[in-house]
């Protein structure tokens, strides 16, 4: 982490050479000087205008691998760990203000301009906070099955408690923890997504912060409206999206598009790669 002198002198630097990004350079400016954010892990892939990747709650840079591979071919991507989750810090903190800064101290670290921005879930909300920070930076945003809501904890409840368990009982044999989620009624796919962060017996997201401040991932606090392209990309059997947040996601995202994937749930991405990669090329070079 740079000290508040260096930072403050790369802050006037910056402020004097260039007034159009003022903003964003002193929001930057408050960020690291907090001393607060923590250095992300990344991958990076390609060359050209970035697209920076942020996956959701118990998830990793991989997540959305699927998507990442395919725009490397003409773009620069960004594939991000969010704080508490794959190999990034840990940390007590888990907010949106938090993750947010975060995602915008390493888009400062590697110099990125005009920035597409693609969230899933936690990952989508992270994103539309950024749009409060980064507005300057940021060129279009793809919202991938979240809206700007609050949510209820009972979708990942069971998740949280089957979890809790193992970490207070110290059970790391993966039959074991494959069993005791199965007789709590977890589905396949989510026992598969939740092992990919089981590695060496360990798991490599903090389940001791994400269970405490779970009310803080649900949560959402309205956001002044950000005028650029927006896309949510919404799974026809989810109920993340419905039609009763479309109010809400105008409301911050005027310039909003929202388009439904049938037959897709809260993973869309993974359930239906080939149709949303279909709509990410239609609507970003369209």
């Amino acid at each position: 982490m740079l000290n508040s002198i260096i930072v403050m002198q790369i802050v006037l630097i910056e402020l004097i050479g260039d007034g159009v990004e003022n903003r964003r350079i002193i929001m930057l400016f408050r960020i690291i000087d907090r001393m607060e954010s923590m250095k992300l892990n990344y991958k990076l892939q390609g060359d050209g205008q970035p697209i920076v990747f942020l996956h959701g709650v118990f998830g990793s840079l991989d997540n959305l691998n699927m998507l990442a591979k395919n725009f490397a071919k003409h773009y620069q991507t960004v594939q991000v760990d969010l704080r508490n989750h794959g190999h990034s810090p840990w940390s007590d903190k888990i907010n949106y203000q938090a993750m947010a800064e975060d995602v915008a101290e390493l888009c400062y670290d590697l110099q990125l301009k005009d920035i597409i921005l693609i969230g899933h879930s936690m990952g989508g909300k992270v994103a539309m906070h950024l749009s409060q920070m980064l507005s300057d930076t940021i060129q279009k945003m793809v919202v991938i099955d979240i809206a700007p809501i609050k949510y209820h904890r009972s979708g990942n409840a069971t998740i949280l408690r089957v979890l809790m368990y193992c970490l207070t009982n110290q059970i790391t044999d993966k039959k074991q923890i494959i069993n005791l989620m199965e007789q709590a009624g977890i589905n396949a796919p989510t026992i598969l997504f939740l092992l990919k962060s089981f590695k060496n017996e360990k798991w490599l997201f903090n389940i001791q912060a994400i269970n405490s401040q779970y009310g803080h991932i649900c949560d959402w606090q309205n956001i002044s409206p950000w005028l650029k392209p927006t896309l949510f990309i919404r799974g026809g059997n989810s109920s993340y999206i419905t039609n009763e947040a479309y109010d809400a996601i105008f409301a911050q995202f005027p310039n909003a598009k929202i388009e439904v994937v049938e037959g897709a749930g809260h993973n869309v991405h993974a359930e239906k790669t080939q149709q949303v990669l279909q709509l990410l090329h239609n609507w970003l070079e369209g």
